[in-house]
């Protein structure tokens, strides 16, 4: 299993902002995602390009292909990055004719951040400096260099580990986003990189060691492991609720922007996921005071059509009577056929899946869903 830095550079957009979150973080278990392995996938297949195209017989693992996440269009996406690696690594070839070219590198920045270290996608050391390329393979929004902090730590990792044996004056740190056609460097002399570590890195990272400093809920709680129990970013969501009571001709245009991108970039978020955290918790058996789940609405589907047109066939049906371009849909064969003939003909074919798991207030008509009654529900169906 790959090791984890409490302060790692990918989530330093947070901790530097918000200190006390990585400590708060600990308590819950770590999230894995389908994109989190297709970007492992993506990142495999873009260092083992791009050491075959500098000349390295090496080939891709047994299986690798085979993957679910493997695909031709993940092929030409990396194509895409190995082709902008290739023309940084000819500039800097430019000014030194055998420039350091490392793939997969461990950057270490405990120096500033304890235990604090990450991995270089591609580092790359000439007499133009030392250069850190970060492979993005989501296909998000844009992700910009400038003032990025993960870059920028690697960039301090990079830095240190090899200032012994190059003379560095600048450190680039330069993001790709295949799959967005996006891509962007920022620029900093090694003063001004270590004044950043030495007046904002170090003083944040102290505090959020220890778990100490202010709460400070913004748009990098989004993949905080604590945002769904997060009291802070509650409270500061809840804020906009005072906007109820203002007539909206009463606010200015800039209340009014602001709660927009309130509303847009935090609010609908944070609704979404305590709905979800509320959900999970309510299945598992938690009870949520004042609501419960229900089974949510489910749409009736044929189960095999082939059978449905040779029934409606011998039925006496023409193909212009029940086909659009495929089969017509249950509501309006339903109409065309009549409800009894319908059931009579093509009852055995049709099936209404369960509903999904919905949380509603105690409010709501219909019964109350649990494990055992979907398990006596199918019971019944399948008796029937």
């Amino acid at each position: 299993m790959a090791a984890h830095a409490l302060l790692s550079a990918s989530s330093a957009h947070r901790w530097l902002k918000c200190t006390p979150s990585a400590r708060f973080e600990e308590q819950f278990a770590n999230e894995t995602s389908p994109y989190a392995a297709e970007g492992t996938h993506a990142h495999k297949l873009a260092e083992i390009r791009l050491k075959q195209a500098l000349g390295e017989k090496v080939r891709l693992p047994a299986g690798f292909k085979e993957s679910e996440h493997y695909s031709d269009a993940m092929e030409e996406h990396v194509a895409g990055f190995v082709d902008q690696v290739l023309e940084r690594i000819h500039a800097h070839r430019a000014h030194t004719p055998d420039p350091l070219t490392l793939f997969e590198v461990r950057l270490d920045y405990s120096r500033w951040v304890p235990g604090g270290f990450g991995t270089g996608d591609v580092v790359i050391i000439s007499d133009l400096g030392v250069e850190v390329i970060d492979l993005k393979y989501g296909q998000g929004v844009p992700v910009q260099a400038e003032n990025n902090p993960q870059t920028r730590l690697y960039g301090l990792g990079a830095y240190d580990r090899y200032k012994a044996l190059y003379d560095i004056d600048t450190v680039v740190m330069t993001i790709i986003q295949p799959r967005l056609d996006a891509c962007s460097s920022e620029t900093l002399t090694v003063d001004e990189l270590l004044e950043w570590a030495r007046t904002v890195v170090q003083p944040a990272a102290a505090l959020a060691t220890e778990g100490k400093g202010d709460f400070v809920p913004g748009a990098h709680c989004r993949f905080c492991r604590a945002r769904f129990t997060c009291r802070a970013r509650a409270e500061a969501n809840l804020e906009l609720a005072k906007y109820e009571f203002a007539p909206a001709p009463s606010l200015s245009p800039e209340e009014i922007a602001a709660i927009l991108t309130r509303l847009e970039n935090d609010f609908q978020s944070w609704v979404k996921d305590i709905q979800e955290y509320a959900l999970t918790s309510a299945l598992a058996g938690e009870r949520i005071p004042g609501w419960k789940v229900v089974e949510g609405r489910s749409v009736r589907k044929y189960t095999d059509e082939a059978a449905i047109q040779k029934t409606l066939h011998e039925a006496g049906y023409r193909d212009d009577e029940i086909l659009k371009t495929s089969l017509k849909g249950i509501a309006e064969m339903e109409r065309l056929l009549g409800k009894a003939r319908f059931a009579k003909l093509l009852g055995d074919f049709v099936e209404k899946p369960p509903g999904k798991p919905t949380l509603v207030p105690d409010s709501d008509k219909r019964p109350e869903f649990t494990p055992t009654a979907r398990a006596q529900l199918d019971f019944n169906q399948a008796s029937a």
